[in-house]
């Protein structure tokens, strides 16, 4: 009976094995990255903290002050707002703006999306793909000298062209041709990488679909406006809000261009922001100018993700 009992007791205390005859591992808890996570946004956020919360706080602070370089800042309330309202080169500095940001929009979007369809439907090469981007990549300043050379109204080989096909002179001089020109070579710039974005998303358009559609004896444009434009539109509600931003922004193209002197049809608001900061030393209308221009773009941007609907995608 004793050693019976011994022979189960130890039975009882030996190890489980496997079907293999090898002991059976313990399942191992899963590992909890969030005791570390905070390490690794930590730098992120301090960067955000510093570059932008921080800038941004001391902007809407000297927009309701009188502050400039050569005194302390005291604060008076809305007058800078007031004197806002009641200025027409601010008026006319945004009206500039607005019609270089349609200009701008319209064509780089167009254009791009005819680039991103013909890659989509006839060629996927990477050299093409470079190819494009490469004019992004070349920064703003060299881009405004070069085709402030290309366009002069004496030596430019642009003009020569455009003569020569009966065209007449395009000068960024003219008050005509002025933001026209400005607005058009901002487009040559950036057209091949919004092209790029846009053609990354019409690679995720099952291609199932486009099949079907030829079976059904559909041609290209209605291909196009039936299945690329509709399961695009999150991707061109994020190419139009980052164009959006980004042609409110303008400033080195005029900055080099006219060289600090812009003629009043090329003085665009960022121009106009730094003018009032940097050389009249306004620094708290200048914040003003500043806020405003924020309040504007936020609800430019509200109102294009809603009427693109951004946030919801057919391929659901």
């Amino acid at each position: 009976m004793t050693v019976l009992t011994g022979w189960t007791s130890g039975e009882a205390a030996a190890p489980s094995r496997d079907g293999h005859g090898a002991p059976a591992r313990r399942p191992r808890r899963p590992r909890d990255d969030r005791r570390v996570a905070p390490l690794f946004i930590a730098p992120v956020l301090i960067g955000f903290a510093v570059f932008y919360v921080y800038p941004t706080v001391r902007g809407v602070w000297f927009s309701v002050t009188d502050y400039s370089l050569l005194n302390s800042p005291s604060y008076v309330g809305s007058d800078n707002y007031s004197e806002l309202l009641h200025d027409d080169q601010f008026w006319n500095s945004l009206k500039v703006t607005a019609y270089y940001v349609g200009i701008n929009i319209v064509s780089q979007t167009v254009l791009a999306l005819g680039l991103a369809a013909l890659m989509h439907r006839l060629t996927r090469s990477a050299v093409l793909r470079a190819t494009l981007l490469l004019p992004w990549l070349v920064p703003n300043v060299t881009v405004g000298l070069l085709w402030a050379w290309l366009l002069d109204a004496n030596l430019g080989f642009a003009n020569h062209l455009l003569h020569s096909m009966g065209v007449g002179t395009v000068s960024f001089y003219s008050p005509t041709w002025a933001m026209p020109s400005v607005a058009l070579v901002n487009t040559w710039a950036y057209t091949g990488y919004t092209a790029l974005l846009l053609y990354a998303g019409m690679l995720q358009i099952p291609q199932e679909l486009y099949e079907s559609a030829v079976v059904d004896g559909a041609g290209e444009f209605r291909m196009f406006r039936r299945i690329t434009l509709p399961l695009l539109r999150p991707i061109l509600a994020l190419v139009l809000v980052v164009s959006l931003i980004g042609s409110f922004q303008i400033f080195d193209t005029v900055a080099v261009v006219y060289r600090g002197s812009p003629i009043p049809e090329t003085r665009v608001i960022y121009f106009y922001i730094y003018q009032q900061a940097f050389t009249f030393f306004h620094m708290g209308y200048a914040s003003a100018v500043a806020m405003v221009l924020v309040v504007i773009l936020g609800l430019l941007t509200f109102v294009q993700l809603r009427l693109l609907r951004a946030s919801r995608s057919d391929l659901g």
